[in-house]
């Protein structure tokens, strides 16, 4: 399929579902890049894999219940956040640690739950791998208003975000609530992965988060360009990969996540190629 092909697919009323697939998947690309600076600025990549495992419980009882699956997801994502942070201030246990006990419990609750739901091995495949085609017009505007609200408290807590990743220590001399800070973290990007698994999937979100950040990353040393180049990458891997994937039927979320990881690829070569220059 031409790339005009597809522009008149986007442009017919009875595909109405691939322009909001394109529309969720470029958003949510926008907001992963944009935090994803942050994640990999702190070199704590654990936490979006950790984070998707944690919003699993709530996605699972909003579908039983018939409810909001966006706003199930963060709920449960929230307040697995807020015991992690809690548990993490006691000294004997690494943060990791306490990640890895919280998240992944949530992750199994999450399976018990989407167990007794009827055709369950097909709801927890769309879980898992995404179901971008099913998207109701609702979930672009909790999609949205959710993506609008990171960004500006990311935006307010810039300064002091880079701060305790820079420095923990200097940040707390200096006066600066680590706690706080460290639990508006875990919660906005808990808020980025909710509004990204109906994309990508429970599995593959972390890319979303990770690679164009990383790719960002070797393309500049400085933290403003980075948090341009970053979502401009995602929302490109994200129109690439839904034009490839509905041209020659591909899984949606693999797909873009393969193109991610080809744009980091091409990075990096050219890097290496221009250091030995």
């Amino acid at each position: 399929m031409s790339p005009i092909d597809f522009i008149r697919d986007l442009a017919n009323p009875d595909l109405s579902f691939l322009w909001k697939a394109l529309v969720i998947a470029v958003m949510s690309s926008l907001i992963c890049g944009v935090i994803g600076c942050y994640v990999v600025l702190r070199g704590m990549a654990f936490i979006g894999d950790a984070v998707a495992h944690a919003v699993f419980p709530g996605l699972a009882i909003a579908f039983v219940i018939g409810g909001n699956l966006i706003l199930g997801g963060i709920a449960a994502g929230v307040l697995t956040a807020v015991l992690v942070a809690v548990f993490a201030q006691n000294r004997r246990l690494k943060e990791d640690s306490v990640i890895g006990v919280f998240f992944v419990a949530a992750f199994a609750l999450g399976i018990v739950i989407i167990s007794r739901a009827p055709g369950y091995a097909g709801s927890l495949q769309d879980f898992l791998f995404g179901s971008i085609t099913g998207i109701p017009d609702s979930d672009l505007y909790v999609v949205a208003g959710t993506g609008l609200g990171v960004l500006a408290a990311l935006f307010a807590l810039h300064k002091e975000l880079v701060t305790i990743s820079l420095d923990r220590e200097t940040a707390r001399a200096m006066g600066i609530r680590v706690f706080w800070l460290d639990l508006a973290l875990y919660v906005l990007v808990t808020l980025a992965v909710v509004i990204s698994v109906q994309t990508i999937g429970n599995i593959l979100v972390l890319a979303l988060l990770i690679t164009p950040a990383a790719t960002a990353r070797l393309l500049t040393d400085r933290l403003a360009t980075m948090m341009v180049l970053s979502p401009a990458i995602g929302a490109l891997a994200a129109l690439v990969g839904l034009y490839v994937s509905w041209s020659w039927d591909y899984p949606t979320g693999g797909t873009i996540v393969l193109v991610l990881t080809t744009f980091f690829l091409l990075v990096y070569a050219q890097r290496v190629v221009g250091s030995r220059a």
